[in-house]
């Protein structure tokens, strides 16, 4: 399968041609505010599937368990295109809203529930880590 994740603008383009390893949502306020929403949805695909084309901006965040994220947007428009995880350098995030594909899987892993929305509900079957 191949998927094109994009920035609002376009100039920022991730191609995807294989299938994603993991899909997660996470609740922690870092993702709250990096997406202006109330958790981030995000799916890890293996690097040699992913190929990015136009210029980023990168920022690097430290979570709270001290891993770093390195997070490239596009500097026009500001859209989170993609992420590495520092350690985790077979993979590549993506953010699923990016995607722009109402029929992208759902996830399986949920992430920092303890920061989560009292309204969202947690996707039947996922896996719930803290």
């Amino acid at each position: 399968m191949r998927r094109v994740a994009s920035c609002s603008c376009g100039q920022l383009t991730a191609t995807l041609t294989g299938e994603p390893g993991r899909i997660s949502i996470c609740h922690c306020y870092a993702c709250q505010r990096r997406t202006g929403s109330v958790f981030g949805a995000q799916a890890r695909f293996p690097r040699e599937t992913v190929s990015v084309a136009g210029k980023s901006t990168e920022f690097v965040r430290v979570g709270d368990s001290g891993g770093v994220a390195r997070f490239h947007f596009c500097p026009a428009c500001g859209a989170t295109v993609y992420y590495t995880i520092d350690g985790a350098d077979d993979v590549i995030a993506i953010p699923v809203g990016v995607l722009a594909d109402k029929d992208f899987p759902r996830p399986a892993f949920s992430v920092y529930e303890e920061r989560k929305h009292a309204w969202v509900e947690i996707p039947p079957g996922a896996e719930r880590l803290a």
